[in-house]
């Protein structure tokens, strides 16, 4: 580095550069993914009113999109490290966006399971290809921060598929002879094609293809990388990580995350339905409110989690406090304002402690290791998402309640946070820098 350079203001200006560049596309992204995702649980509204599907149908249907999700997730990561970030990742939004908008043809059980399974099969590779894709670009002590404000597109699109999916589905119900939910799902899949376009034509693959980066910048940014990699496992064999205890602990504890996020995703709108509230939009509203949540979680544990240079225990702490409250769910009243409030304080922390684990994750493995890596732990969380919406609807069905999936569900939690504290695999080897 050039004596008399003050290499933190250059360092600074360097990281806003490269977040300005990058992370605003992906973010937005990112929300139209969770949009597409989540719609669901809306159009269940009248979609098994019009189609005559019960409740065990509707949770095989939601959950079936993490089956293909999870079979798709690891040769798409490993395509995309092959291919390039830009190549990669508009192939998946133009995919998904079409699937999406054929979900409004659905009408029997079958189409609406083999939908759903494509719909998983396309955006597989979409997260954990984007937190790869920015290992890329931000070393260990920056990424907390980073990989938080990238999953808050999580939380804008929780935020916004609420309302937007009741005002859809209240004012253009009958409109040219569709229902409310199936022009649910073409208005809401229509921007993730249009958005694929945009990431193909200006997205970077990476630092060393980045026309707008000048030399200096890129030897800095270098420089920063160099030593984070040194201390990491990087093997040119992507098979060995299917050894890596480490990754299969991580992907174990997102899966019990995901158990209780989508447990809510799924089937908050119900809740509220059931609590009395029949008006599409005041659901649709009330559904936004754990997304605020998680937004404030994100956005505090990702600085808090930089600056202490810890992430387990702030990690641990979130889960037990979200699994409390999965529990109160459980026991108080279903048609309750309680039981809302428990559901919207789990899933709000849940989400909000995801950047997190990936943040976790990457402290331990990086380049083509980490592309599979980051495969293979959402993978695993993927069969967990599938398993939550499954089990409750089958509880809801089966028992006439869902208290006893919310029980195990909390329960499954508590288990994660545990070993997250006590296991000696998921203790990076040397702590984190803070950061101001």
């Amino acid at each position: 580095m050039t004596a008399g350079v003050n290499i933190n203001i250059d360092e600074d200006a360097l990281f806003r550069r490269i977040t300005y560049k990058i992370v605003p596309i992906l973010f937005i992204c990112y929300v139209i993914a969770y949009i597409d995702r989540a719609n669901i649980g809306f159009a269940k509204l009248q979609m098994l009113d019009d189609l005559h599907f019960d409740a065990a149908i509707y949770g095989f249907g939601a959950g079936i999109f993490f089956i293909g999700f999870t079979l798709a997730e690891l040769p798409s990561n490993l395509f995309l490290y092959r291919l390039g970030a830009r190549v990669w990742l508009a192939r998946i939004m133009i995919t998904w966006g079409i699937i999406s908008v054929l979900m409004l043809f659905i009408n029997t059980e079958w189409s609406f399971y083999v939908l759903r399974f494509l719909l998983g099969a396309a955006e597989a590779g979409f997260f954990p290809g984007v937190i790869y894709y920015l290992t890329l670009w931000y070393p260990d002590n920056r990424r907390g921060r980073i990989f938080s404000t990238f999953a808050i597109g999580a939380t804008v699109g929780g935020l916004i598929v609420g309302p937007l999916s009741g005002w859809i589905m209240q004012n253009f119900h009958e409109v040219a002879g569709l229902r409310g939910w199936q022009w649910l799902f073409v208005l809401q899949g229509l921007p993730a094609i249009l958005l694929g376009g945009l990431l193909f034509v200006f997205l970077s693959d990476s630092p060393t293809t980045a026309k707008w980066m000048a030399p200096e910048d890129r030897a800095l940014l270098n420089e920063k990388l160099a030593g984070a990699r040194a201390r990491k496992h990087d093997n040119p064999n992507f098979w060995t990580v299917f050894g890596n205890k480490s990754i299969w602990l991580l992907g174990l504890v997102l899966g019990a995350t995901n158990l209780g996020i989508y447990l809510g995703v799924f089937w908050l709108p119900t809740i509220i339905k059931d609590a009395g509230i029949t008006n599409l939009q005041t659901i649709g509203n009330i559904s936004s409110i754990p997304y605020i949540t998680a937004a404030v979680a994100m956005f505090g544990l990702g600085r808090s989690s930089d600056y202490f240079g810890d992430r387990r225990w702030h990690i641990a702490i979130s889960l037990i406090l979200g699994a409390a409250a999965l529990t109160v769910s459980a026991f108080v009243s279903q048609a309750s304002v309680g039981a809302i409030g428990g559901v919207v304080i789990a899933t709000g922390l849940l989400i909000g402690v995801t950047p997190l684990l990936w943040v976790h994750a990457s402290s331990f493995i990086d380049g083509k290791t980490a592309a599979a890596g980051f495969a293979l732990i959402n993978m695993c969380a993927s069969v967990c998402a599938f398993l939550g919406p499954y089990v409750t609807g089958l509880s809801q069905q089966q028992l006439g309640s869902t208290a006893l999936a919310f029980t195990g569900i909390a329960g499954a939690v508590v288990i994660a946070a545990l070993a997250l504290i006590v296991a000696p695999g998921l203790s990076p080897a040397k702590a984190l820098p803070r950061t101001a």
